[in-house]
């Protein structure tokens, strides 16, 4: 994981930043919450049970409204107090929330122990009294309670900033992450080197940055430039920009930097203990999402955000989890908080549109990309944001222009792998093949091993009957790479189906159908190979699922052919083009 993808958008989804903060656009129905105003009527339960309280708590959930959520569980707990369940739901519902300080009293009434919420509990305290200024009680929390193994990576890293706080220095040198993942490892060595320079020790705090500044550690790359321009080194500081670019063309984040430094502007500032103990926390939250626990991922990024109320990049993915669990009100106030001028601004503003899309609102999530696109016109990651948009909307010569532009003013020399990838797909679509080949074969140029840009490369060579053994190949080494893929074990099987090799492809569609049952395209492909060698019974069975997967005017129509009349006897069907990519939050495009 590239850390410094949480300070730039590089291929994360662009985000979307509160209308607020854009009075023109007001909050679309479709972002609202249906149920808020009733959900807050509701709170006049003068004469609830516990029980009734409860139920209260979990529907608001289930509507997703955090804040009724914890008042729910606030009052239960207190009807209760003997009840170490209730209080436990009454504690992660005000963290998520974001209701930090009640969050920390109520977890002091928690039981004493190795359990989860028991642990979370425990960094909560820990971080409210660092917000506080009460370093020596946060170190003392975090140095003798007791934290569960899936929270004892985040305080391994808090407890270096509790510990300078406190004074207590040489405690503050000590790197402790347990579990030995990686990233956590790396956040805990680039907060040891902002300490040594903090505490004023250079030459240490040098040899800490530039053991790990690598082309492929952005985070410390970005660490180490900010030293070297603290210390007025701007000539090494635009030489280890330059190396960054050089291993990733296009990163804007380097390449403002180096703009930076070379005209010898003011340097990033050395974070403050807050500031830094907060940024650390971004990655654990990270980590504790991916593996689907996002009341934790949610808890540390509202812990993050009780320390440093300014940090950008957690109020977007604040917004972004909230969204995810269907809190409109909650995202859009998370997402309103990152102001014009902030690096996060095109971030918080391109997820906010990406929510619409995902709701159904194409005009809205137009409308709000367009708009923020006219406001900062230079910003090629908003043109590929409406660019994707626009091709989602089947305008692909309207998105291929945007492309145009967004290439053109970062430089084509600049421009990474993405931008060529996008434009490629949408050329295809259009039906520009030249020009699509040209840019998807300069994207594989540009990055060799990237699985989606073979998979399109080598499907639409397929689908146009060209270089059938150079896309068979392609796609055999897409394989390889992303082998949970369900598009490219489709892809795969239907490359032997057109070279005639319908046992293998059934092997590889197979396959897909169990990876992506619900692709229409994947159950079509299917019922063509098994109809190919005379399983027609179990065709039909296939083409007639596609009819019931929502296909595309096209492939209905194809299915219901086949349905039919069957395949003649030596014509390999194939009706379905690529899909065109969508940059997903996962930051990885896709057809």
């Amino acid at each position: 994981m590239d850390l410094v993808r949480f300070k730039t958008i590089g291929l994360t989804a662009l985000a979307a930043a509160s209308l607020s903060a854009c009075a023109t656009t007001p909050l679309p129905p479709s972002l609202r919450p249906a149920q808020s105003a009733s959900a807050t009527a509701d709170r006049d339960m003068g004469d609830a049970s516990v029980y009734g309280l409860y139920l209260a708590g979990e529907a608001a959930i289930d509507r997703g409204s955090s804040r009724d959520a914890a008042f729910y569980f606030a009052r239960a707990s207190a009807m209760d107090p003997s009840s170490d369940a209730i209080r436990a739901r009454a504690f992660t519902s005000a963290l998520v929330a974001g209701e930090v300080s009640d969050a920390a009293k109520i977890a002091a009434d928690l039981p004493q122990g190795q359990d989860p919420v028991q642990g979370l509990g425990v960094l909560t305290r820990a971080v409210d009294a660092m917000a506080s200024d009460h370093h020596k009680e946060a170190l003392a929390l975090l140095s003798t309670a007791p934290v569960s193994p899936p929270h004892a990576g985040a305080a391994g890293l808090l407890k270096p900033w509790a510990a300078a706080g406190a004074g207590d220095w040489k405690t503050a040198e000590m790197v402790s992450v347990g579990g030995g993942n990686p990233v956590l490892a790396s956040v805990a060595a680039l907060g040891k080197a902002e300490l040594l320079e903090r505490e004023g020790k250079f030459p240490d705090a040098e040899a800490a940055f530039k053991l790990h500044a690598t082309a492929k550690n952005g985070l410390f790359v970005m660490g180490y430039g900010g030293f070297l321009e603290r210390r007025g080194r701007y000539a090494d500081a635009v030489a280890l920009y330059d190396k960054a670019i050089a291993a990733k063309p296009g990163d804007l984040t380097f390449i403002h930097a180096k703009a930076r430094a070379a005209k010898h502007q003011t340097p990033p500032p050395l974070p403050t203990l807050r500031e830094g103990a907060a940024e650390a926390l971004i990655a654990p939250a990270v980590l504790m999402m991916a593996q689907h626990q996002g009341d934790s991922g949610l808890g540390y990024l509202r812990l993050a955000l009780r320390l440093d109320p300014s940090l950008d990049e957690a109020w977007v993915l604040v917004g972004d989890e909230m969204t995810n669990a269907g809190d409109a009100e909650s995202a859009r106030e998370a997402y309103s908080h990152v102001k014009p001028g902030s690096e996060q601004y095109s971030t918080a503003r391109g997820d906010l549109a990406l929510a619409l899309q995902k709701v159904g609102d194409k005009d809205g999530a137009l409308a709000l990309a367009l708009e923020t696109m006219k406001a900062d016109p230079h910003d090629p990651r908003l043109m590929t944001l409406y660019a994707d948009l626009l091709s989602e909307d089947d305008r692909y010569d309207d998105a291929t222009a945007a492309l145009n532009t967004a290439i053109s003013t970062i430089g084509e020399d600049n421009a990474g792998w993405t931008l060529f990838y996008l434009r490629g797909a949408s050329e295809e679509r259009a039906g520009k093949w030249p020009a699509a080949e040209a840019d998807l074969k300069r994207s594989l140029k540009l990055n060799p091993d990237e699985p989606e840009v073979m998979n399109y490369l080598g499907y639409a060579w397929v689908d146009r009957g060209e270089h059938l053994p150079e896309a068979l190949a392609l796609l055999e080494k897409a394989e390889a790479k992303s082998p949970d893929s369900g598009a490219i074990a489709d892809s795969l099987g239907w490359a032997r189906y057109r070279t005639h090799d319908y046992v293998s492809a059934i092997i590889d569609l197979e396959r897909a159908i169990q990876l992506d049952p619900s692709d229409p395209e994947v159950n079509n492909h299917l019922g063509d190979v098994y109809w190919r060698v005379g399983r027609h019974l179990e065709a039909q069975y296939q083409w007639r699922r596609v009819l019931t997967l929502d296909p595309d005017p096209k492939m209905r129509a194809d299915a219901e052919a086949k349905l039919k009349d069957g395949l003649g006897p030596d014509e390999a069907v194939n009706t379905a083009k690529p899909t065109a990519p969508v940059v997903q939050s996962s930051g990885s495009p896709h057809p």
